[in-house]
């Protein structure tokens, strides 16, 4: 019996799908604990690419059972949508493969217009969501006044939780000029979508604790990376949940001690999506090179992302706040044929020397990267399986990594095909 915490430990992006994916064929129990649809992952399975945003990686997987967590919001519409498409790949998603938290808060299109709004202002109000209503939608369940998946179940308490919300939304929307919400086309198109949904609410705290009293394998499934943490991230600029492998306990009602093994997924350099301090980003050919050959376009938005060189003080501390067991290292044959390679080993500051990224905003926008250059190597890693595989060079790199960020690699991926894995610590064996 083992219980096994994915996160990401950089701004996301970090080849999360794979990894879960590969981690999934060892587990019984697949259950995605934050976020919403506005993180994604790519799976590519004996040829066959699978983009998913809501459903936990296993769905693909015969055999297994996928948990959407209270500490998910749930866009209803943008769930089915998703089922349909893989169902038009040939993959069932039943309320025997699916359980979904009968807590868990809903997305509405209110939110979704709610944050548009906001983002299309200039000025101190744009952040660089993507406009899915993700933010609105936790601000709602903080106040306590969204809908959830089991108020779907009445008609009555459904429409008292959309007056109580219209009430907030309402006021919100005049001051941003958009015109009142169409209460009833809303309770409509809700009670309209209930019937799909509600067949695969379940109390989720009580399954997952029935799981694992009887020797499951858990697998737990964040989204997004450390860095855009709430409370730990780079504040304002992150997404609106905890994405520390602290929420899979909260996110899903099974309590913190049932968590065995926490893995980390690092990518071998960094990249972001959006707005916000980057300390170690290039604007020159190496960092053009890295999106390229890394392939460096969001899932679910298409947005270029912004690519730099590895920042080893950002993954020491995600890694320290995770309580990070051990790493999954991604993408290392993107390195491959640089004459040299830098690594971030601190920040420079106003004359001082840190080893670790500010709280404050101003800070975090001016620190100054201190690098270590490292040799290249110009052969290929692409598709190692084993140590043997790599260059001496690339060995070297991996190591030096490990020292920095305080924290051995368990897994050392090569290329985006699952098997293409070096496994050094299987976390589920510890």
């Amino acid at each position: 019996m083992a219980s096994v915490v994915v996160v990401g430990a950089q701004w996301g992006d970090e080849g999360k799908g794979k990894i879960v994916d590969w981690l999934s064929e060892r587990a019984d129990v697949i259950a995605r604990f934050q976020g919403g649809h506005n993180a994604g992952h790519t799976l590519v399975i004996d040829g066959e690419v699978y983009k998913l945003s809501l459903l936990p990686s296993g769905i693909v997987r015969r055999g297994k059972l996928s948990v959407i967590g209270n500490g998910v919001v749930l866009d209803p519409w943008a769930l089915i949508e998703e089922i349909e498409r893989l169902r038009g790949q040939g993959v069932e998603v039943t309320p025997d493969t699916l359980m979904i938290a009968e807590n868990a808060p809903l997305i509405l299109p209110v939110h979704g217009e709610l944050d548009r709004a906001r983002e299309a202002q200039t000025g101190v109000a744009k952040i660089g969501t993507t406009g899915r209503g993700i933010g609105p939608a936790y601000e709602d369940k903080v106040g306590r006044r969204v809908v959830r998946v089991a108020d779907l179940a009445d008609s009555a308490t459904l429409q008292a939780r959309v007056d109580r919300l219209l009430v907030h939304h309402d006021a919100l929307r005049r001051g941003l000029g958009l015109d009142p919400v169409d209460r009833e086309a809303l309770v409509a198109r809700l009670e309209e979508i209930a019937p799909r949904i509600l067949p695969f609410a379940r109390p989720v705290w009580r399954e997952l604790d029935h799981a694992r009293r009887a020797g499951k394998r858990i697998l737990f499934e964040g989204a997004q990376g450390a860095l855009l943490d709430i409370d730990f991230g780079t504040y304002p600029f992150v997404t609106s949940s905890n994405t520390m492998a602290g929420m899979a306990a909260t996110g899903t009602g099974l309590g913190p001690g049932a968590i065995d093994f926490v893995l980390g997924i690092v990518k071998a350099y960094t990249t972001r999506v959006g707005e916000g301090p980057f300390p170690t980003e290039l604007d020159d050919a190496d960092g053009q090179r890295l999106g390229e050959r890394g392939h460096e376009f969001g899932t679910v938005t298409g947005r270029q992302r912004r690519c730099g060189w590895f920042d080893a003080v950002l993954v020491r501390q995600t890694c320290a706040a995770s309580g990070v067991n051990g790493i999954a290292l991604t993408k290392l044959d993107v390195l491959d044929g640089f004459e040299r390679l830098a690594i971030c080993t601190g920040y420079r500051l106003d004359g001082r020397t840190l080893d670790y990224l500010p709280t404050a905003a101003d800070a975090q926008a001016r620190v100054e990267p201190v690098y270590e250059w490292m040799e290249g190597w110009q052969e290929s890693t692409a598709g190692a399986r084993s140590w043997a595989d790599l260059p001496a060079a690339a060995v070297k790199y991996v190591r030096r990594v490990e020292e920095l960020i305080r924290c051995p690699v368990a897994l050392l991926s090569t290329s985006p095909e699952r098997e293409d894995t070096i496994l050094v610590t299987d976390p589920f064996a510890g």
